[in-house]
């Protein structure tokens, strides 16, 4: 069973209390954008095999989006943080390197 900690609350929540929201980090483009870069935000996702970053609401508790970062091979969290953020914390990238040194992330 997939357990994540919200970053807001602080509570361990197991994914029957968390709603999933897809890829994180993604870049919306605004109403200018190309029917390539629309196509592009709507249907085009990284679906790795290993570290992934995903977006997660805390249904069932405080109702606030947050993002984790996982292994998709082994269900390894590797840790939560806030959703207003552009890219993940510099100590939760290392952390990943340290575990995995032939990642290659942010």
């Amino acid at each position: 069973m997939l357990l994540l900690t919200c970053p807001y609350c602080g509570i361990d929540a197991d994914e029957t209390e968390l709603a999933p929201g897809g890829e994180a980090h993604v870049k919306r483009h605004g109403a200018g954008a190309s029917d390539d870069e629309f196509e592009g935000y709507l249907f085009h996702r990284k679906n790795p095999k290993g570290v992934h970053f995903e977006r997660w609401r805390h249904a069932m508790g405080c109702g606030k989006w947050f993002h984790a970062a996982r292994a998709t091979d082994t269900l390894e969290v590797f840790g939560t943080y806030s959703a207003q953020v552009f890219e993940p914390p510099k100590e939760l990238v290392e952390k990943i390197k340290s575990k995995r040194p032939e990642w290659e992330g942010f």
